[in-house]
């Protein structure tokens, strides 16, 4: 059996988003992989099953890094404004840096991937989330809201101006570059909405 390279094996994966965020899941296949990537097709196998192993797996990586990147100087205690504030910039920073690997993790959701990634995904990022939301509501901090209710009003908003930045374009079709001065005023707004009314 050939040994593994680490190198070669970053490149595979590298190469195989490339080619899933400019052609969908569809266009990538193991040949044009293989010689976009400067290797062999068997080569391929050494580190992958098949199509579908290589996918999940790079889904699985991709998605334990957004969850380092996101948790960085995040801790469950701190208040829900500090602590959505940290995960935002956290979340933009590395989306503007790795901007395949955004649009990558986008198309992961909508595809039948997205759920056998998350069964394998192993991960302290989900306990430490529930841990941090459920605080918020005792504290009335946060009003109490189904996930995806939450999940929409949280991290979309932050989601949509980064594409924005990453295609280079607003929703009128002029320039568009984001900065930090934008990134609070949308989340001051977020928190705002997120925010139980005081009766």
């Amino acid at each position: 059996m050939r040994p593994r390279d680490a190198d070669k094996e970053r490149v595979i994966k590298r190469k195989a988003i490339e080619m899933i965020v400019k052609h969908g899941f569809d266009g990538l296949s193991m040949h044009k992989l293989a010689k976009a990537a400067g290797v062999s097709p068997a080569t391929i196998y050494i580190y992958f099953n098949d199509r579908d192993d290589l996918i999940i797996q790079t889904g699985l990586e991709e998605e334990l890094k957004m969850f380092d990147a996101t948790l960085k100087g995040f801790d469950a205690s701190m208040s829900f404004e500090e602590g959505m504030r940290v995960q935002w910039m956290n979340r933009a920073y590395y989306f503007l840096e790795n901007p395949d690997q955004m649009n990558f993790m986008e198309q992961l959701k909508h595809s039948p991937y997205h759920h056998e990634i998350g069964s394998q995904v192993k991960s302290n990022f989900s306990k430490l989330m529930s841990q941090f939301v459920h605080k918020a509501i005792d504290n009335k901090e946060l009003v109490p809201l189904p996930i995806e209710v939450f999940w929409a009003i949280s991290f979309a908003p932050l989601y949509q101006l980064v594409k924005f930045h990453i295609n280079k374009k607003g929703i009128t079709g002029s320039p568009y570059v984001l900065d930090a001065q934008s990134i609070h005023l949308a989340l001051s707004i977020v928190l705002k909405g997120l925010k139980p009314t005081i009766q």
